[in-house]
């Protein structure tokens, strides 16, 4: 009886408050009294017993949780191209790597910083991955511009040393910071303000939003290696376990 009523409760949360459900008002097979009963008896019993809609909230979620997983293993496979071999993605490690690694990131996001260290590590210890870094900036203005000019710098083949010391910044990001930065690596600041506004920065930073949305990717870091989505700072072993996991699917 129990999971029958929060199977109904899930399937007509307007009977909670004791409104009818649109679909139940309209299938002409439940005559007026025997809809009115079976509101009655749920609505009854809820309020006899609250904690049944705990049960059902959480029915519900586990669903949701699952059907989640699935949309974001169909996006994975429908999307690997594009995770893996865009063109203009920057690229860290082994360019010839058998295995690729991704990475959605923000310069302004505190968690990313902090697995810039775990992910050299990583590198050095793994010479087979390949590291995709898809520009996420999701955090305000200030990240707009920094995945702009990281993008810029590439042009002048200082991306990673760029990369890496806006990674290292420590405080609040600003325009003036990261042309700053941009000065102290070595770059053209006149020739990076002028590459910032091509086209196809724009476009990359765009494509990389709608994968990101594809897969349900709210904040940053997330990571993904071969079938498997990872969000959040997560430990050096789980990335390697991954990898591990991606390598061993190819073969």
């Amino acid at each position: 009886m129990r999971h029958i009523l929060a199977a109904l409760l899930l399937a007509t949360p307007m009977l909670v408050m004791g409104i009818p459900n649109s679909s139940v008002a309209q299938d002409s097979s439940i005559a007026g009294a025997d809809k009115k009963a079976i509101e009655k008896l749920v609505r009854d019993y809820i309020l006899s017993h609250p904690e049944i809609v705990v049960e059902a909230l959480t029915l519900f979620q586990k669903r949701e949780e699952q059907d989640a997983k699935q949309r974001q293993s169909q996006a994975l496979v429908h999307l690997r191209e594009a995770l893996e071999r865009a063109e203009g993605d920057p690229v860290l490690g082994n360019p010839d790597g058998d295995v690729t690694l991704v990475e959605f990131f923000d310069y302004q996001c505190s968690y990313c910083k902090s697995m810039t260290s775990r992910i050299e590590k990583l590198l050095d210890t793994d010479k087979n991955v390949r590291l995709v870094l898809k520009e996420f900036p999701i955090l305000g203005p200030a990240s707009v511009t920094a995945a702009r000019a990281s993008l810029a710098a590439e042009r002048q083949g200082l991306y990673k040393p760029f990369h890496l010391a806006l990674m290292a910044m420590r405080g609040r990001l600003t325009d003036a910071a990261i042309f700053q930065t941009a000065r102290e690596v070595g770059l053209n600041i006149e020739k990076l303000r002028q590459d910032m506004k091509h086209p196809a920065i724009g476009a990359m930073i765009e494509r990389n939003k709608q994968i990101a949305n594809a897969l349900e990717v709210r904040g940053t870091p997330a990571f993904v290696a071969g079938n498997e989505l990872m969000p959040g700072a997560v430990s050096t072993d789980r990335l390697m376990a991954a990898i591990a996991t991606a390598r061993k699917n190819m073969n």
